[in-house]
């Protein structure tokens, strides 16, 4: 797949547009870009920076009152092989380098939570408690694959924690092989199911990294090659998951994949409702005093908090939810969205 070629021709043509004929200029070199595409159209089927790079293309022609027919830019000289290889596998294991190449500013994010009893807020910021025993996917696209399973919190109980989360990085050609990260409670690896921290041996590899935030308590795992980070943490006997990702990238999934607690929340059978909290291990006014300590805004993850720490009689669970909130802080590009109220 030659679709970086197509990209830094179509860079070197626009750069330095000045003028009375920049316009017209500009679309010789969309209606280029295009033609590149389509030339590298069979080999390129089941690229990211491909399909990104043909809607980009579209709707910059429809922004600048391009037409489809019409002249071209003139081709660039080839850089010399060494360097031009070395740009090619730089840039399309860099989500966020290619993206704002292509279309001039730089992606959106989504963000995605588990935590807790689990409470789930997804990519379009609804937030719900579920039941969700077992083990149910949380994503599940063309590059990612997250399942979290789920135990009940005390023996009786209808609440729920996450007691195992499973990773899977799927294969992407030039940056990664496919890498598995299981964390269970008590046992938060630095490393992936196969001892290493990176995306392995190919040209990309670092692209897809692992790093300890705390010893036990917190991980981190950076994949730039498709704009994402996840934090995996433990507070108490409970796992929770964040996640950042690029629009496209939790876009990129078909019907048969309909089944994601980030997409669509939990099924309306398995949602629990927190005013409506089952008979508690500790009083509800102990709970929101220990809870207001760690949130003192009273949003939703406030109510997660005093709802799993009646259900569950542990004070730890105030750090899980204090810990979801700080990952959305660093998560989340629009600050006001930071807190939700039901």
């Amino acid at each position: 797949c030659k679709i970086l070629r197509c990209n830094s021709e179509y860079v070197a043509a626009t750069l330095n547009l000045r003028g009375s004929n920049r316009n017209a200029a500009y679309c010789n070199a969309l209606r280029s870009y295009s033609h590149c595409t389509r030339k590298t159209a069979r080999t390129c089927r089941g690229d990211l920076a491909y399909h990104s790079a043909v809607h980009g293309i579209e709707d910059l022609m429809i922004q600048n009152n391009c037409s489809k027919e019409g002249p071209t830019s003139p081709p660039r000289p080839r850089p010399p092989a060494p360097n031009h290889q070395g740009f090619e596998s730089l840039d399309i294991c860099n989500y966020e380098k290619s993206f704002l190449y292509k279309h001039g500013q730089p992606p959106s994010y989504q963000h995605c939570a588990a935590f807790g009893d689990p409470h789930i807020r997804t990519f379009h910021d609804d937030f719900h408690t579920c039941r969700v025993e077992g083990s149910w996917p949380l994503l599940d696209n063309d590059y990612l694959f997250v399942q979290a399973t789920s135990s009940p919190v005390a023996k009786g109980s209808n609440a729920t924690v996450t007691s195992k989360l499973t990773i899977i990085f799927k294969n992407m050609k030039e940056c990664i092989d496919q890498k598995v990260y299981q964390a269970e409670i008590d046992n938060l690896p630095a490393a992936f199911e196969d001892g290493s921290v990176n995306g392995g041996e190919r040209p990309g590899g670092s692209s897809l990294a692992i790093r300890e935030r705390s010893p036990g308590r917190h991980v981190e795992i950076r994949a730039e090659y498709i704009g994402t980070t996840i934090a995996v943490r433990q507070a108490g006997r409970q796992l929770s998951f964040s996640i950042r990702a690029a629009e496209e990238v939790a876009r990129a999934f078909t019907e048969e994949q309909d089944l994601q607690l980030c997409v669509g929340g939990c099924p309306r059978s398995q949602r629990i409702s927190r005013s409506e909290c089952c008979r508690g291990r500790v009083a509800a006014e102990t709970a929101r005093a220990l809870c207001k300590e760690m949130l003192p805004v009273e949003d939703v993850y406030f109510q997660s908090c005093v709802f799993d720490v009646v259900t569950s009689g542990d004070a730890n669970f105030t750090m899980a939810a204090h810990g979801a909130l700080e990952d959305a802080r660093v998560f989340l590009s629009n600050a006001e969205k930071l807190h939700i109220f039901q």
